[in-house]
């Protein structure tokens, strides 16, 4: 890749602002996944729900009064320790600058989510990006990535859908790990020998 690409992608990606979505927001969001094929789409009413009730749980890129990204999700009531992943969507004109991963990052980092540990999603078979997405995250942050069928072609969705898998990312072993770093970097720290100036 040429100098100047290079330099194109850099401006592209510094553009991006990461935020919460607001009320406001709804309709752009609807707007943009029905952009997404094959994303599943939903009612206006429910994309305006999404960025009122769950704005913790959720996050959109903006560039230039634009909405070009989207992550939706939630924590379920039963799963306080996880954030389920619903739907990534990023548009066509902002593909290739590893939008959806900022994205991830970012929400996940979030100090309203600071008890989650896990990630969950759902990802059919054949969706490559959506599972290249959640292995590169689950390797870059130590996260043991399991999956299961969950939501099945023929008992779920009457042969109309393919099968959902469950994807489920555990980050506690490596939260642990950090935890335990910690003290001892902060022990040798102190023992350090202190220098002073002559």
């Amino acid at each position: 890749m040429s100098d100047d690409m290079n330099t194109i992608k850099t401006t592209r990606r510094a553009n991006v602002h990461l935020r919460k979505p607001t009320v406001e927001d709804g309709s752009d969001v609807w707007e943009l996944i029905s952009a997404c094929k094959p994303l599943d789409e939903n009612s206006m009413y429910f994309n305006l729900i999404q960025c009122d009730h769950f704005a913790d749980t959720c996050i959109l890129a903006e560039r230039e009064g634009q909405i070009v990204g989207w992550i939706s999700g939630h924590i379920p009531p039963e799963k306080p320790d996880a954030l389920f992943v619903w739907q990534v969507a990023v548009s066509p004109e902002a593909r290739g600058l590893g939008l959806a991963g900022r994205m991830l990052r970012a929400l996940f980092d979030r100090p309203e989510l600071a008890d989650v540990t896990r990630i969950e999603t759902t990802i059919t078979r054949d969706n490559k990006p959506s599972w290249a997405l959640f292995r590169a995250f689950a390797k870059k942050r130590g996260g043991t990535l399991t999956h299961a069928p969950h939501f099945e072609r023929g008992a779920h969705f009457d042969g109309n859908h393919a099968t959902e898998y469950l994807v489920n990312i555990d980050f506690s072993a490596a939260a642990q790990s950090r935890a335990q770093a910690a003290p001892a970097t902060r022990q040798d720290q102190d023992a350090a020998p202190q220098q002073h100036a002559a």
